[in-house]
């Protein structure tokens, strides 16, 4: 077992600028997903032209922040969000909602695919693969913040972290490789052959 460090969630500060790990996790997450799309997008079955790849990822940045900071506000800080409703562009004080990130993208994917005139589901096979490495990266995010832990672990179990004197598993870090590196390799793995249209992305869902 080893004590969770005292880690501060700001990796960098310029002045009055923060710059937090938990956002550099998202900025990790998105150039990862921007690198492989690009790579899908130069085989022949490709429903997205290389060329329209930066609008792709443009539009799910949008989508995850938008989303996530919205649905953050309105299930967990909602009488903040009453009392300022200019807090919910504070994003640089962190707070997001994965379940909003993901509707948000969702909404997202919906507006490209009538932009480049793709159907809805071969648009979200194509980037499925590439939200697993971001959703890992989050994860690790949410390790860095301290936060999300696990039940109180038994004794014996030496991969946990000692918080506040209690042994906890770091179930934020087993998401991290069940959700980052387990879901890719099965869904890059599953997408490698041409496949019927939203059998990607029903995999990603189950």
């Amino acid at each position: 077992m080893f004590t969770f460090p005292d880690i501060d969630p700001v990796a960098i500060s310029i002045g009055p600028l923060q710059v937090r790990w938990y956002g550099l996790m998202y900025l990790g997450g998105f150039l990862l997903g921007w690198l492989g799309a690009r790579s899908r997008a130069r085989r022949p079955d490709s429903p997205v032209a290389p060329a329209q790849v930066d609008d792709l990822v443009f539009y799910v940045a949008i989508g995850v922040i938008a989303g996530g900071r919205l649905g953050y506000m309105l299930f967990y800080n909602f009488g903040a969000l009453i009392d300022n409703p200019l807090a919910i562009f504070r994003i640089w004080e962190g707070g997001m909602s994965f379940h909003g990130g993901l509707l948000g993208v969702l909404i997202a994917m919906g507006v490209f695919a009538r932009h480049v005139r793709q159907p809805y589901f071969a648009v979200t096979d194509f980037i499925a693969p590439w939200v697993a490495p971001g959703l890992g990266l989050g994860r690790v995010g949410n390790f860095i913040n301290g936060e999300l832990w696990g039940a109180e672990a038994q004794a014996g179990a030496f991969w946990a972290v000692v918080v506040d004197g209690v042994p906890r598993h770091p179930t934020q870090l087993y998401e991290a490789a069940l959700e980052g590196l387990v879901l890719f390799s099965i869904l890059w793995g599953f997408s490698l052959r041409t496949r019927p249209i939203m059998a990607v992305s029903g995999l990603f869902l189950f």
